[in-house]
C-alpha cells in the first residue's frame, strides 16, 4: 500500500485497506509513540540511576588571597585537588531502587501492548460495523429501488383511475422514510472512517474480506494491563523495602589528593607542604529519627496494599468478561441461526404477499410490510455474521492473546 503525504497533511492511502492493514497503522499512531517514549525514558532513569551509584571522580582548583598572612594561611595560595569517591554501602537502597526501575520498565511494556491490544479492539469493531452498515445501506438501496419501481406503477394505475391516492401517498412515506434511513446510515459509515483516521492516522479506505480466527482451546492468559498492574506491585514494594534502608548504616570510601602552591611574603612560615593524599572510611548510622522512616516505609506499603486491591479485582473482573465474552460468543451462533430462519421465512412471506398482491388480494400496506421484512431480514443476517466476527475478537482480547495475530 503506497502512502501519499502532503504538506501539512495526514498521508493518505492509494489503495484500500483490510484489516491487517488498519491494524498496523493503529499500532503506529501517536499514542503508541508516546508510550514508547515513556519505556525509553524509564530505561534513561534506571542507566542513569545505576551510574550514579559508581565511583565519582572530582576535580578541583582554588584560588585565594589575604591581607593578613599567617602560618596557615599564606598571602595568596592555589590548591587543586582530585577526589575519588564511592558508596560502598547505603542500607540496600540501590538494589531496591534498581528493581523497582525494573518491574517499572517492565509494567510500562505491558501497558503499551495493552494499549495496542485496545487500539486493534477499537479498529476490529469500526472494520466490522461498518461491514454491517455497508450491508445494511444496500438493503435499503434495493429497497428503495424496489419502492420506486412500485410507485411509478401505482401513479400510473392513479392516473387510469384504478388506484386511490392512499395508495401512492402511502409508498410515497415509504421511499421518503427508506431514504431518510439511507442518509442515516451513510452518515454512520462516514462517522466510522472518520474514527479509523483518528486511529490510523491516515485516510481510510475500507477493503471488505477479513475475518478472525477463532481461538482454539483457550487457555487463558493474564491480560497485558493486568501484568502491568502486578509489575506496579512490584515496583511498589520495592519502593517501600527501599524506606527502610534508612535505619540500617551506610559506608563511604573517600580518597583526596591536593596540590598546594603557597605564596608566603615571609618565607619563614613557608611549611614546604606541597601535596597530600588522605584516604578515609565514613561510617554513619542513623539510630533515632523519631519514627519518619517507619512513617515513610508504611505509607508506601499502603500505596502497594491499594494497587494489590486494585490487581485483584481487574483480574477477577477479566476472568468475569471472559466468560461473558464466550457466553456472548455462543449467543451470537445461534443469532446466525436465528436470522437465517428468519430470512427464509421473510423471502417465503414477501413471495405469496406479493402474489396476492399483484391480484389484488390485500392491500399495499401487507405488501410494504412483507417488502420492508424481506429486506430488514437480509440486512440482520449479514449484521450477525459480523457481530460474531467482533465477538471472536472480544474472546482473544480478554484471553489475553494479541488479536492482530488472529487476523486473516
Amino acid at each position: 500500500m503506497k502512502k501519499v503525504y502532503l504538506a501539512g497533511l495526514i498521508p493518505f492511502c492509494l489503495s484500500a485497506q483490510d484489516l491487517t492493514q488498519l491494524i498496523n497503522e493503529s499500532l503506529q499512531n501517536q499514542l503508541v509513540e508516546s508510550s514508547k517514549y515513556n519505556i525509553q525514558s524509564i530505561k534513561d532513569t534506571l542507566s542513569s540511576t545505576q551510574k550514579g551509584y559508581l565511583p565519582k571522580l572530582t576535580v578541583g582548583v582554588q584560588y585565594s588571597d589575604t591581607n593578613k598572612e599567617t602560618v596557615s594561611v599564606p598571602d595568596s595560595s592555589t590548591v587543586s585537588s582530585a577526589n575519588i569517591s564511592y558508596l560502598l554501602y547505603d542500607g540496600g537502597k540501590k538494589e531496591t531502587l534498581y528493581n523497582a526501575l525494573d518491574a517499572n520498565i517492565k509494567g510500562a511494556n505491558e501497558n503499551l501492548n495493552s494499549l495496542k491490544n485496545s487500539l486493534a479492539l477499537q479498529v476490529v469493531n469500526y472494520y466490522f460495523n461498518y461491514q454491517s452498515l455497508l450491508c445494511k445501506k444496500e438493503a435499503v438501496i434495493k429497497e428503495i429501488d424496489t419502492l420506486k419501481a412500485e410507485q411509478t406503477r401505482l401513479k400510473r394505475f392513479f392516473e387510469a383511475g384504478t388506484a386511490t391516492s392512499d395508495e401512492v401517498d402511502k409508498i410515497t412515506s415509504r421511499v421518503q422514510s427508506a431514504n431518510v434511513t439511507l442518509h442515516e446510515t451513510e452518515l454512520q459509515l462516514q462517522t466510522i472512517l472518520h474514527n479509523l483516521e483518528y486511529l490510523t492516522v491516515n485516510k481510510v479506505d475500507i477493503e471488505k474480506g477479513s475475518t478472525i480466527k477463532e481461538l482454539q482451546k483457550p487457555k487463558p492468559l493474564l491480560r497485558s494491563d493486568i501484568k502491568a498492574l502486578e509489575y506496579d506491585m512490584q515496583a511498589q514494594i520495592e519502593t517501600a523495602k527501599g524506606e527502610k534502608s534508612a535505619d540500617y548504616p551506610s559506608v563511604t570510601l573517600n580518597n583526596t589528593y591536593s596540590y598546594y602552591d603557597m605564596d608566603y611574603d615571609n618565607r619563614s612560615l613557608d611549611s614546604g607542604l606541597e601535596e597530600q593524599n588522605i584516604f578515609s572510611v565514613n561510617f554513619s548510622w542513623n539510630l533515632y529519627d523519631f519514627g519518619s522512616t517507619q512513617k515513610s516505609y508504611e505509607s508506601a506499603y499502603k500505596q502497594y496494599q491499594g494497587i494489590r486491591s486494585r490487581y485483584e479485582y481487574e483480574k477477577n473482573k477479566a476472568n468475569v468478561d471472559l466468560k461473558l465474552a464466550r457466553k456472548s460468543y455462543e449467543i451470537g451462533k445461534l443469532k446466525i441461526l436465528s436470522a437465517d430462519a428468519a430470512l427464509k421465512a421473510a423471502n417465503s412471506t414477501y413471495e405469496v404477499i406479493e402474489a396476492k398482491y399483484r391480484n389484488g388480494l390485500v392491500d399495499n400496506v401487507a405488501y410494504l410490510e412483507a417488502l420492508s421484512e424481506k429486506f430488514s431480514a437480509l440486512s440482520a443476517l449479514k449484521t450477525a455474521k459480523f457481530d460474531l466476527e467482533i465477538k471472536k475478537a472480544d474472546i482473544i482480547y480478554h484471553s489475553g492473546e494479541d488479536i492482530w495475530e488472529y487476523v486473516k
